[in-house]
C-alpha cells in the first residue's frame, strides 16, 4: 500500500494535523476501503444572482453549479487510486441535495513526483478539463489549509494557462470540531474567489465521516468504482 497523498505532499507535517484529520486523509490505493461523508453545508453555491446564468452553461461539467442554498444535504465518496498514468491519486465525487435538483461535484487529485514532496495537482469536472495546483498548510491548531495556486484549461490540444488577473483561487480549511453534535464532527470551509468578480461558489458546513469496504474486498490499486470514474481521464498537467 503506497504512501496517502496527502502525506507525500506536506511530508512530516502530516502528523501535526489532528488524529481525525489524519485519519480522514489517510485513504492509499490498495486499501480495500473507500470513505463516505454525510452531512449539511450551512451554506453552498453562488451567492451572487448576477452570475448564476453563467455557471449555468457550465453546470454540465459537474464542477460548478448555479444553485445557491443553506441547510443543504450533501454526500461525499472519497476513493483513493493509481489514475490510468499510474499517478497515486483521490478521487472525490459529491452529491448535494439542492431543493429539486441534485448537483455532482467531481475532482481528482494526483501525486506528481518530484524531487522532495510531492506536488498535488486537482482536475476538476467530470471531463477534467481544469487543472490547478494545490498548495496545502497545517494551522498551529491541526486543521489543514489548502488554496490552489496556478490553473488550466485543456481544450482539445489546447492547454491555455489562465492569467492571474482572470485564475480564481480556492481557499480551504478542514478540521475537526469536537463540539459538534454528540461525539464530534468534520467541518469544512471553501471559498473560491475570482479578482474581478469576487466570491463565485462557497460552501461550509459539518459530516460524519466512515470507512466502507468495497464489493468482494477489492484492494486492486487501480481500482475505481465505474460510477466515480470521469467521463475521460487527462494526463498533462
Amino acid at each position: 500500500m503506497t504512501i496517502p497523498i496527502y502525506e507525500q505532499a506536506i511530508g512530516p507535517e502530516f502528523f501535526r494535523l489532528q488524529p481525525e484529520l489524519q485519519e480522514y486523509f489517510s485513504l492509499a490505493p490498495g486499501s480495500g476501503h473507500y470513505g463516505v461523508g454525510e452531512g449539511v453545508f450551512d451554506v453552498v453555491g453562488c451567492g451572487q444572482r448576477w452570475l448564476r446564468p453563467l455557471l449555468r452553461l457550465t453546470a454540465g461539467e459537474e464542477a460548478f453549479f448555479p444553485e445557491y442554498g443553506e441547510a443543504v444535504r450533501f454526500r461525499i465518496e472519497n476513493h483513493a487510486h493509481l489514475d490510468p498514468y499510474g499517478r497515486s491519486s483521490l478521487t472525490a465525487r459529491r452529491e448535494i441535495y439542492f431543493p429539486g435538483r441534485t448537483r455532482l461535484f467531481h475532482d481528482t487529485t494526483s501525486a506528481l513526483g518530484t524531487p522532495g514532496p510531492a506536488r498535488l495537482v486537482d482536475y476538476l469536472g467530470k471531463y477534467r478539463r481544469l487543472a490547478t495546483d494545490l498548495n496545502l498548510s497545517v494551522t498551529p491548531e491541526g486543521r489543514l489549509r489548502g488554496i490552489s495556486r496556478s490553473s488550466r484549461l485543456f481544450l482539445g490540444n489546447v492547454r491555455l494557462r489562465l492569467p492571474a488577473l482572470l485564475d480564481a483561487k480556492a481557499y480551504a480549511e478542514q478540521w475537526w470540531d469536537a463540539t459538534e453534535g454528540e461525539h464530534g464532527r468534520h467541518r469544512i470551509q471553501v471559498k473560491v474567489i475570482q479578482p474581478q468578480i469576487g466570491l463565485v461558489l462557497v460552501y461550509a458546513g459539518s459530516f460524519d465521516y466512515r470507512l466502507e469496504p468495497y464489493a468482494d474486498a477489492n484492494t486492486a490499486p487501480g481500482f475505481l468504482p465505474r460510477h466515480a470514474q470521469p467521463v475521460r481521464w487527462e494526463r498533462r498537467r
